[in-house]
């Protein structure tokens, strides 16, 4: 099978959350099940800097793309997989992030740049002179590439268009004006079709348009059927359930896996758990905090958003400063949260830690040193996170939720006399549940011997991409 992957960023070329890193580990695992993948990304001028001189470039003839756009193929690339880049100085070529000015404000023209990036995939899927094996399946991701499928519908290509929701809060809404300076065909402007409560939206085309839409988990695709999860989209995706399908993301556990992880100083499994115990102290030693063998270390790596419950984080620190335990956060998002958990890490330099930004060597330490992973989101399409916190022995604190709900089993009297017990789960959105599940896991984790249990059951799960990419496999060959 040949397939084009299509999405907005990819470890380890650009990086701002979990999809990159799907969008790294799905295509190598479907490959790895013997078929072809091409990966396609904008040219962002970080992208560029990371790569060589292109083996093709491509000046595509389509009346709707600018000038300046060149399609570049890498056959070979840092992913270990063709790649495609789509180049334009004036869409792609500047500073900042792929979404976003460097102060956070999203950038004035996302609508532009990601119709163009739409338009040049199409453009190379239909121009019939362009020399490339015909493609079976066209796998789009979130928002930036939801014009795929509409557009692809206009040409009746025998090309299966499989659109995936990583997260369906990020929607892509414009106005009626940017609709008509997309030059979109008017039809489309239709409740059936693009139209969004008087706007429009990316999305909701990806939807109504592919073949099969797929998220990153069975919890969340049955949530999203539902307000609020669904954001105002639940009777879009109840007309059409018939081809929504959940589908858990995987790990990548030739990245991570506390056997082999090049991140860290101490190598450990789930039969020498004292080597957990030295990236502890390496970790309280890099970040300042009191170096401590029996203080639990909770560890956090996430974007600092409401949606991550945040807030329900920072009122938990403030109510454990009288209790032995430590916390390390790493993350950017909100300046509110931002200013909250500094001002905090100020006043209690021993006991919590707080750096802001990302840094993909200390996620990988807090994932070892720490011995617990709080993840309190309000929702969660799927989460990596509390995946990686598994193979680490780092017990994860999750909200029933999403793929939360789908990778962790509480600790409870029945899941410890199973042995299936994996981590601390609680299910009331609210701040004082959350605290409660924290106080839960300390008291746990003073019973060594049952604390090593639960760790070697947490670091025994398997979610790798291998099951993932059959179940994605499946879903292209159906009819």
């Amino acid at each position: 099978m040949n397939i084009l992957f299509v999405t907005s960023e990819v470890f380890p070329l650009i990086k701002t959350g979990g999809l990159a890193d799907v969008s790294y580990s799905l295509p190598k695992a479907l490959e790895q099940l013997g078929h072809r993948v091409t990966v396609v990304i904008p040219g962002y001028r970080s992208v560029k800097s990371k790569l060589g001189v292109p083996d093709t470039r491509y000046v595509l003839q389509d009346g709707f793309l600018r000038q300046d756009i060149v399609l570049s193929e890498f056959r070979s690339s840092p992913l270990g997989l063709p790649l495609l880049l789509v180049e334009s100085e004036s869409l792609f070529d500047r500073d900042g992030g792929p979404y976003e000015r460097g102060n956070g404000e999203a950038w004035a023209d996302n609508a532009d740049r990601f119709a163009q990036f739409c338009r040049v995939v199409v453009a190379w899927l239909t121009n019939q002179e362009l020399e490339h094996e015909a493609y079976d399946v066209v796998h789009c991701n979130d928002w930036q590439t939801g014009l795929i499928p509409a557009l692809l519908s206009l040409h009746h290509l025998p090309i299966k268009t499989v659109f995936t929701i990583h997260n369906l809060a990020y929607q892509g809404v414009f106005d009626r004006a940017v609709f008509q300076q997309l030059q979109l065909p008017e039809p489309w402007w239709h409740m059936d079709a693009l139209e969004f409560y008087g706007n429009f939206s990316f999305l909701k085309a990806g939807i109504v348009y592919s073949d099969w839409v797929t998220t990153v988990s069975p919890t969340y695709a049955d949530e999203i059927l539902r307000e609020p999860a669904a954001c105002g989209m639940a009777g879009l995706l109840q007309h059409h359930q018939r081809k929504l399908v959940g589908i858990l993301n995987g790990a990548d556990y030739q990245v991570w896996d506390p056997k082999t992880d090049h991140h860290i100083l101490f190598h450990y499994d789930s039969q020498n758990l004292e080597q957990k115990q030295k990236n502890k102290l390496d970790l309280q030693h890099i970040t300042g905090l009191r170096l401590s063998k029996s203080a639990p270390l909770i560890g956090l790596v996430s974007r600092l958003v409401e949606q991550k419950g945040i807030d329900w984080v920072v009122a938990a620190i403030e109510a454990t400063q009288g209790e032995k335990v430590q916390w390390v956060i790493l993350g950017n998002g909100t300046p509110l949260y931002e200013q909250q958990l500094r001002a905090l890490a100020q006043a209690h330099p021993k006991t919590i830690a707080v750096t802001i930004g990302y840094d993909e060597e200390l996620a990988h330490r807090i994932e070892a040193g720490s011995d617990l992973f709080a993840m309190p989101s309000r929702y969660e399409p799927c989460g990596l996170n509390q995946i990686y916190s598994l193979r680490y022995g780092t017990l994860p604190i999750v909200r029933r939720t999403g793929g939360l709900a789908d990778t962790v089993v509480d600790v409870d009297d029945a899941s410890l006399e199973q042995g299936t017990a994996t981590g601390f789960v609680f299910e009331e959105p609210e701040a004082q549940a959350f605290l409660a599940t924290v106080m839960r896991a300390i008291g746990m984790y003073r019973k060594r011997k049952t604390w090593e249990r639960i760790q070697q059951t947490a670091m025994a799960q398997r979610f790798d991409w291998e099951h993932s990419a059959q179940s994605y496999l499946e879903l292209y060959e159906q009819e």
